[in-house]
């Protein structure tokens, strides 16, 4: 009963924090992670320790929704049209950033934290890297209908970002099965690394068969969108909870899941429309607060230019990973000039990702520092990025229509 008691709380004062941040232009996910800290165990203790450590099936429910609804967005047909500078864009952006970051998160490691043994440094430095890569999908697209841009340029902008979401993804996927298959051992082992391919065999092949099972029921209640929701809901939770099981990858089935639904289904664009509708902004005011309530001042006050790093480099590697990709496939100027900008809006997947290293055995040292950096450089993120997205869509969008 104490756990429905704290809900409501949090239910009651994140509807006024909505309400504020829209009196204040100002994005709900930065509402959601002041409201989380401030009503967390580690501000004014509204909120217990007890209830956020025993609200792992909230993460786990809102990581499973958003990774299936990042493969929703890589359709074959809207992969198809994009073009080759879109693909070679992301690609290069995604490439320098997580090398920009994980090298400079390396080297920061090593001058700091001599308690940690140089594979624990290597795997939170590349984990820093993958987390890097992700960007606010939510956030651009809120800048993009405030700003009736309809353009090319953003377009461009929210191909790129769909890719991104969905190459942190499968980024943080493979680092994590690398990580597990190392922690503990002597050594990276070519064996070791060969282990990896049967792992993300079975986890895709979980996702497949969860997408057309999906498919299959959708075609059962074709005439009621509600059943298919609900049905779809279960498989999700079904695909993602038999892949933890099975010591799989649940982020890489469930994204295989959407992917498969949104390429084979008619029907899928029914049940993302309904969630768009009345689950997502109960899931993530929940995601957002419970994730602020993990967040550690003294922790972060211990490590500033760790957060300084972070954000920096993942700037550099956003913009010079797309000047790059964009002199190769011969981009505008426009888009080699500022889609860097623009995609440092940074929330929900970086989170989610982070939080789901807190289950991780093995991970015990790594995982409190890898989530508190990535809740304080997320509220960086959301504040100074929107401004930067704006700028980046005003100055170009123009050109485009």
């Amino acid at each position: 009963m104490q756990t429905l008691f704290y809900i409501g709380i949090i239910f009651v004062a994140g509807a006024f924090i909505r309400w504020l941040c829209r009196e204040f232009n100002i994005l709900s996910v930065v509402g959601y992670l002041v409201l989380g800290f401030a009503f967390g165990p580690n501000g004014f203790g509204v909120i217990p320790h007890s209830f956020v450590e025993d609200s792992y099936i909230i993460t786990d429910l809102s990581l499973s929704l958003i990774s299936v609804l990042v493969g929703s967005n890589l359709k074959y047909d809207a992969l198809k049209r994009v073009s080759k500078q879109i693909l070679i864009v992301a690609l290069s952006e995604a490439l320098v950033t997580f090398t920009a970051v994980s090298i400079a998160m390396y080297l920061l490691f090593k001058s700091l934290y001599f308690s940690f043994t140089n594979e624990q440094i290597i795997i939170m430095s590349i984990i820093f890297g993958g987390l890097a890569i992700a960007t606010a999908p939510a956030t651009i697209l809120a800048i993009i209908h405030e700003l009736k841009a309809k353009g090319r340029y953003s377009t461009f902008l929210l191909g790129v970002v769909a890719l991104d979401n969905a190459l942190a993804l499968i980024f943080f996927s493979f680092i994590l099965i690398i990580s597990n298959l190392v922690i503990g051992s002597d050594g990276y082992y070519l064996s070791s690394i060969f282990n990896i391919i049967p792992v993300v065999g079975y986890t895709i092949l979980i996702g497949i068969i969860g997408g057309l099972i999906s498919n299959y029921i959708d075609k059962f209640f074709k005439y009621n969108k509600s059943f298919k929701t609900t049905s779809t809901l279960g498989i999700i939770f079904l695909v993602y909870s038999l892949s933890y099981i099975l010591n799989l990858e649940p982020l890489l089935a469930t994204l295989v899941m959407g992917m498969v639904m949104a390429n084979i289904s008619n029907e899928f664009h029914i049940v993302k429309d309904e969630f768009d509708n009345h689950l997502k902004d109960i899931i993530f005011l929940l995601f957002f607060t419970l994730s602020a309530m993990h967040l550690n001042v003294d922790f972060i006050s211990t490590m500033p230019s760790v957060i300084a790093f972070y954000v920096i480099f993942r700037i550099l590697g956003k913009f010079v990973g797309v000047r790059l990709g964009a002199t190769i496939s011969g981009a505008s100027l426009d888009i080699k000039n500022t889609l860097g900008l623009a995609l440092l809006p940074q929330a929900g997947i970086a989170i989610g990702l982070a939080l789901a290293l807190q289950g991780e055995t093995g991970f015990e040292t790594i995982s409190p520092i890898v989530l508190n950096i990535i809740i304080s450089t997320t509220m960086v993120h959301e504040f100074l990025g929107p401004a930067f997205t704006r700028f980046a869509i005003k100055r170009a969008e123009s050109r485009y229509i």
